[in-house]
């Protein structure tokens, strides 16, 4: 344990550097009441972390399979503790259970938003809310090629599961820390992309700046109450659509792109070419039934409105232009059921993922040709390849502990007094990481008026999907602990 908290101690001196960008947006803009406040916080973090490494200087040593678990436990629960002390400080009647879910939906990229006003906020408030989302976004990369894979289903395993076989021997890099660089590279790429081209569509570079953040981290946050809405611009949400359906897909592709020099990666995978097509398919239905109902006047505002609500809800990112629990009942559920499963594995995205969903259905399909024909030999493939026992095992293992913890968390907030509705999109919501659900916690709510009870469920449900469940509750078994 010893050397899992030295190492912890060096991710919180390091996170200490995070407050240096909200401090000098103060700095800019000459709030220096908040600049010193942000200097506070940034000081406590600092000297946590160097306290701690002083303690544990003595227990350097490799980590092993769990350490990781803890460290990466460690990291994802107590750093929202520290990212939410400003916040206690700077927002107006803010208590400590509200600023803790915010900080938690931010780092987790999931875009549950516990706080109103937020155009009055002040501008490094949420600048900070942002990036820690692009932070988050860029703690996912790491979990995608250093910790899931431990479990036997994170990124690194199922890259191999579904890469065609001419390039299942093409390595990204042979060291963690170098595939890590090279997704941090591609995603910063993506993000000077992004931030100009929000620019170009008219924000002001704060507001690009902050978009940017929440837009390539899948994450959702806006520094507005109506969100992109907030714009009454089609290039905005044009922009929107295109680098959340970029940043949906997996970064391991793109860096195998740049590595291979060759779009083979992207269009020979069998997850992206299905992620296309689900959301154009669900796209199209949405647009379909906005016209047909008369929502809208016209189709391209009715291919608009569905294609950046799709690729919202679908990617996890969490936008609203406006509340779509107002369009005809079955598209709010068909949008949160697109959030369930529809991002890439290794992208920043939330959710079971598009490569599970993918083996799912291919096993069922499977299980029914075996009532047919029960000693036909037809093994589950992916990209020309047999996927690996172990992989679905690890599959449906996922599914069945996913469903149960969905229930048993809503069942939580149902014994609290919340309806049934609310309760249970609430959770899919935050498991997934999608950000808003339904009934009170829709589009034109948020989850400010929850319970002190109800939100730490939620900040629980919101650390259970990012860590993809099993990182959390492999804590919890006896073997975990045995030596």
């Amino acid at each position: 344990m010893g050397a899992t908290l030295h190492v912890f101690a060096h991710v919180l001196m390091a996170f200490a550097l995070a407050f240096v960008v909200p401090m000098g947006w103060a700095w800019v803009h000459d709030d220096v009441t908040h600049e010193v406040q942000w200097a506070q916080a940034a000081g406590l973090t600092l000297a946590s972390g160097l306290a701690l490494w002083l303690a544990t200087r003595r227990h350097k040593r490799e980590l092993g399979t769990r350490d990781g678990f803890v460290l990466v436990n460690l990291v994802w629960s107590v750093l929202p503790a520290y990212a939410a002390l400003p916040l206690g400080w700077m927002v107006p009647g803010i208590t400590w259970h509200h600023a803790y879910f915010e900080a938690m939906s931010a780092l987790t990229a999931t875009g549950a938003t516990a706080l109103s006003g937020l155009d009055a906020l002040p501008v490094s408030v949420n600048v900070w809310r942002c990036f820690l989302q692009y932070v988050g976004g860029l703690g996912v990369m790491l979990l995608v090629v250093a910790v899931l894979p431990m479990l036997g289903l994170g990124g690194m395993q199922l890259y191999k599961a579904e890469t065609p076989g001419p390039m299942k021997d093409h390595k990204l890099t042979p060291r963690i820390a170098e595939t890590a660089r090279g997704l941090w590279g591609v995603y910063f790429v993506f993000s000077l992309a992004c931030l100009l081209a929000y620019r170009w569509a008219g924000m002001s570079w704060a507001d690009a700046f902050m978009h940017m953040c929440t837009t390539m981290g899948l994450a959702g946050f806006s520094s507005h109450d109506a969100s992109l809405g907030y714009f009454q611009s089609p290039a905005v949400e044009w922009v929107a659509i295109v680098f959340m359906g970029l940043a949906g897909i997996s970064f391991l592709r793109y860096f195998m792109v740049v590595r291979s020099l060759t779009l083979r990666p992207l269009w020979a995978d069998r997850e992206i070419r299905t992620y296309v097509v689900v959301l154009l398919a669900a796209t199209g239905w949405v647009a379909l039934m906005l016209a047909a109902q008369r929502v809208v006047d016209d189709v391209p505002t009715a291919l608009r409105l569905a294609a950046f609500h799709v690729l919202s809800l679908a990617t996890t990112t969490g936008y609203a232009t406006t509340d779509y629990l107002q369009w005809p009942p079955f598209i709010p559920v068909l949008l949160l059921f697109l959030g369930t499963f529809v991002s890439c594995a290794g992208s920043t995205g939330g959710g079971i993922k598009m490569v599970r969903m993918v083996l799912l259905i291919k096993q069922a399909r499977r299980e029914l040709v075996r009532i047919v024909h029960p000693h036909v030999v037809n093994p589950v493939t992916l990209g020309g390849q047999a996927v690996p026992p172990t992989v679905m095992n690890g599959v449906l293992g996922f599914m069945l502990i996913y469903g149960a913890a969905t229930v048993g968390l809503a069942f939580l907030l149902l014994l609290s007094g919340m309806d049934v509705v609310t309760a249970f999109s609430a959770v899919v919501a935050t498991v997934n990481n999608i950000g808003p659900g339904l009934g009170e916690v829709g589009p034109a709510g948020n989850y400010g008026g929850l319970t002190p009870f109800q939100l730490w469920v939620l900040s629980a449900a919101m650390l259970l999907g990012r860590l993809e469940l099993l990182s959390v509750l492999v804590l919890f078994t006896r073997a975990f602990w045995r030596r």
